[in-house]
């Protein structure tokens, strides 16, 4: 697969052929995309899916919660950051969001507004579309406990609108997307007052960057926390603080941040991703399932 980025016109946006992905990923890491696109908006990506797309369609949005292999990623991948940003309060109340919007700008104009119960979306380092995806969540709250419709864009360029009853949401875990992606989503919240709510958002904001390695490139966190117990508390208590592979290292300061130290390699990160599950597999019994996806294909050796 090329690895020298190439410019194509494939519609307003910007299509690049052998795109890095490490540009792309809060991680650092990852290997060429075959195409890349990066749309001007919705009517734009609609256009080049119908007829530039070459499958399969992958989807990303800040690349934070992403390992992309070391041998990059075939088809056509199609980023959303920075596109499709679009915010609205409307006078019922309901918010209407682009899934390429931050989750930190969401939740600031959230709070500027006056509305509740987006505050732990300050603490996500994604967009909107990619808290959809996981359902993301901190702090006691959950992207899914905000959503009352989401907009969903198939890779034939179908476009459909659901309800938030059409999906079964869980812990990190959403099902009824199928191959789709979330383009926008109607949010209700709460009415609040607008300096509690954002002394609230900034409060959090403050603990994030007292407890978190974020002078690392990392992915957040790398663990989904199982029932009852915390992922970092596990991998501590397994003594795998500082352990290293390469350049990926386990951070000293939050066990369940995976950092990259300078020049790590996805393999890497993967390994040391497989040496905590079955460290903390054999001295506790539990198994460790991931937050981040995995995409791409392994590098020839």
């Amino acid at each position: 697969m090329s690895a020298c980025p190439q410019r194509q016109d494939a519609g307003s946006g910007r299509l690049r052929l052998g795109e890095p992905m490490a540009r792309h990923t809060s991680w650092r890491v990852g290997g060429p995309a075959e195409r890349f696109y990066r749309p001007a908006d919705q009517q734009d990506l609609l256009h080049f899916l119908r007829h530039f797309a070459i499958p399969p369609v992958a989807w990303v949005g800040m690349g934070s919660n992403l390992l992309v292999r070391d041998g990059g990623i075939r088809g056509t991948v199609v980023c959303l950051a920075n596109t499709l940003d679009t915010l609205e309060c409307r006078s019922d109340g309901l918010v209407l969001a682009g899934a390429g919007v931050s989750a930190v700008k969401l939740a600031h104009f959230l709070a500027k507004h006056g509305l509740a119960g987006g505050e732990f979306l300050a603490g996500i380092p994604g967009t909107l579309g990619g808290c959809l995806a996981m359902n993301a969540g901190a702090h006691g709250g959950d992207t899914w406990g905000l959503v009352e419709w989401v907009d969903l864009l198939f890779p034939d360029g179908r476009l459909e609108r659901r309800e938030r009853a059409y999906f079964q949401v869980g812990y990190r875990s959403v099902l009824g997307q199928e191959d789709a992606c979330f383009v926008a989503a109607g949010l209700r919240l709460q009415q609040g007052d607008p300096l509690e709510v954002m002394a609230r958002l900034r409060a959090w904001q403050e603990r994030r960057a007292a407890t978190q390695p974020l002078e690392w490139p990392s992915c957040g966190s790398v663990f989904r926390n199982p029932p009852a117990d915390h992922a970092a508390r596990l991998i501590e208590a397994a003594g795998l603080k500082g352990l290293r592979m390469g350049d990926a290292e386990i951070s000293q300061q939050h066990a369940n941040f995976i950092i990259n130290r300078n020049q790590a390699r996805a393999a890497e990160i993967e390994a040391l991703v497989s040496e905590v599950q079955q460290a903390v597999q054999m001295r506790f019994g539990v198994w460790l399932e991931t937050e981040m996806r995995i995409m791409g294909e392994a590098a020839d050796v």
